[in-house]
């Protein structure tokens, strides 16, 4: 298949100014993600729309997945474009919409500490007379309403890990990099 042979590729190379300002982003997200305010966190306003419309697609398979479809395209849409950077052997695309993949398990995590008080205020589509807390629905259906709290802070704890290693990730891709002038060298 020729998809998967580009998985044999090399990566594209990570110039190493590129790995550090990568980095420094990175950091000051995730102390501001710590902090619970900063500008950086306005990028869950993006994802917004995304959850919204992940109702609207996913609702042609029935209430159940209408109602999940939106935490699911809100992950699907990072993870398909972190597929479509991985093809390409880009590593500061994937490690981006990885990142942003697991940075939305803290929105998410929040959202379903919320299933049972239903503090939270809630976005909809339509009029919102009929404006259901996704996680409260699903919880229920599963019968686990009651674990709320402790399944949003594995989602948490999943997310930080998962952020972590990201950029773990990258700065090992980054410095394990050989720059084209040594790889000619050696030859």
């Amino acid at each position: 298949m020729p998809a998967l042979e580009a998985l044999e590729e090399d990566w594209e190379p990570i110039p190493r100014w590129a790995l550090w300002t990568w980095v420094a982003f990175y950091a000051l997200f995730l102390y501001q993600a710590a902090r619970g305010r900063g500008f950086l966190l306005l990028i869950d306003g993006v994802f917004v729309p995304i959850h919204e419309g992940g109702h609207i697609v996913f609702h042609i398979f029935g209430e159940f997945m209408g109602i999940a479809g939106g935490t699911l395209m809100q992950l699907l849409a990072p993870f398909l474009l972190a597929a479509y950077f991985l093809f390409r052997r880009q590593p500061q695309g994937v490690g981006f919409c990885m990142f942003f993949l697991f940075e939305q398990f803290l929105p998410i995590a929040t959202y379903m500490a919320d299933a049972r008080a239903q503090d939270l205020p809630l976005l909809s589509l339509g009029s919102g007379e009929d404006v259901i807390h996704d996680w409260n629905y699903l919880f229920g259906h599963l019968g686990v309403l009651a674990h709320d709290t402790q399944i949003a802070g594995f989602t948490r704890f999943a997310g930080w890990l998962g952020m972590i290693g990201v950029v773990v990730w990258l700065i090992w891709r980054g410095l394990n990099d050989v720059p084209e002038s040594e790889a000619s060298a050696v030859r």
